[in-house]
């Protein structure tokens, strides 16, 4: 994004492609921007291509190409984020995770089950994709680029319980919190996140 680098924007599970957009439209952008959207999540249409988590870490792969790239990722985007740089960690250089799981288990920490009023908004969505969500907990001290923590203090998906596990796990991680923030703040609040987050890939 700054400094060389394209950004890349994760949404989380609504797969949107303009989840993103409304920050991304407040940051410089010298490599070019990258939204993806994820197929068969949200109201996004399916893609024999994708049917589960390793697809999606695919995409973010085939977005980066040889890089570099910040990786910028919203709730369940996040776990594909870190898988991303687990796998190409050469490729990416720095993260911005903001209201996720990172790959932990978010009901032990609080979170509340958003799967039920999923279903409702997205009746034709492919909750299979959903099905083989890894653990990274055990390798997120690996993870070397620089995080930054981006959570609203309102949210029951991702309580700020999981910002401080995943601030722990990761050796350089900076947690920002928006006060009032809830699970969409990024969407909502798009001028407070952005100013983070330019401070974070500045």
């Amino acid at each position: 994004m700054l400094m060389g680098a394209m950004a890349v924007f994760l949404p989380g599970a609504g797969g949107d492609p303009g989840f993103w957009r409304p920050v991304g439209d407040l940051l410089p952008a010298a490599s070019g921007s990258i939204y993806l959207g994820w197929p068969g999540l949200g109201d996004q249409p399916p893609s024999d291509a994708v049917s589960g988590f390793n697809d999606l870490v695919a995409m973010v792969h085939d977005a980066v190409g040889d890089g570099p790239a910040d990786l910028l990722a919203q709730s369940m985007g996040g776990a594909v984020a870190l898988q991303a740089a687990l796998e190409r960690p050469d490729r990416i250089r720095r993260i911005v995770l903001a209201a996720t799981s990172g790959g932990l288990d978010v009901a032990a920490l609080g979170g509340a089950d958003w799967r039920p009023d999923y279903r409702a908004a997205y009746p034709n969505a492919r909750l299979s994709i959903l099905d083989t969500w890894p653990d990274l907990s055990a390798r997120l001290p690996s993870i070397a680029q620089r995080v930054l923590l981006l959570w609203g203090d309102a949210d029951p998906i991702s309580p700020l319980s999981v910002a401080a596990c995943l601030a722990r796990l990761l050796p350089d991680a900076r947690l920002v919190t928006i006060p009032g923030g809830d699970h969409d703040f990024v969407a909502v609040r798009a001028a407070d996140a952005a100013a983070a987050i330019r401070l974070h890939l500045s």
